[in-house]
């Protein structure tokens, strides 16, 4: 699924922040098509976007987790279906950017991430705790987000910002992906066994039993 790179579908917000996204790999392809994942993409950018633009021109005291000091944001996305041996540059599920500095961001956002995939938990936790989990090259500040096996790492705002935006992001991601799912089961029906569009294994499991000789 991973491949070559993706084109990158771009909207405006209401408040005229600019929203970059784009998929690198589907394991959702037997519910959503590759242009429907990155409009789906996009429409959780837009949904960030009004929250950023919303505390960052909030007042103060009405700032729940304080002003944000940026109109823009980078998140980078994991995919939950790919095998822990895969390398963090082949199991991004996909990339947003918010706002026009948005991508000076996404590195920030990917360490975050892949520190998270590796350690298993929030890099934020290694980061203020456990510095010997970091080493040499990778960013010195958390936190990251997983929500139910989905893990967002986002940059450009204040490390407990940038966590909310994170986990809301993961949340509501997870949420659209059940939606899509329930949409089609619903079509498939009973006789479906497979989460394919022709109902057929993938073929890891079908090499996993190649050595056993068929009656």
């Amino acid at each position: 699924m991973a491949g070559d790179v993706q084109e990158v579908l771009e909207m405006v917000s209401p408040d005229g922040l600019k929203v970059r996204a784009a998929h690198r790999r589907n394991p959702y392809s037997y519910a959503m098509s590759g242009e429907k994942l990155d409009a789906l993409l996009v429409d959780l950018g837009l949904r960030r976007a009004a929250s950023i633009w919303r505390n960052h021109t909030v007042a103060a005291d009405l700032a729940p987790r304080g002003v944000y000091p940026r109109a823009c944001m980078g998140f980078v996305i994991m995919d939950p279906t790919v095998p822990a041996w895969v390398p963090d540059t082949d199991a991004v599920l996909g990339v947003i950017t918010v706002g026009d500095d948005g991508s000076s961001f996404l590195a920030n956002a990917a360490a975050k991430a892949a520190g998270h995939r590796r350690l298993g938990r929030n890099y934020g936790e290694a980061v203020l705790v456990d510095p010997h989990l970091c080493g040499d090259g990778t960013f010195r500040y958390g936190h990251s987000a997983e929500v139910r096996g989905l893990i967002v790492g986002a940059s450009s705002q204040s490390t407990d910002q940038d966590l909310y935006e994170a986990a809301t992001l993961a949340g509501d991601l997870v949420a659209a992906i059940a939606e899509a799912h329930r949409s089609w089961l619903e079509q498939a029906g009973p006789v479906v066994d497979w989460f394919a569009a022709d109902d057929t294994p993938a073929e890891a499991y079908r090499e996993m039993i190649d050595w056993f000789g068929a009656v």
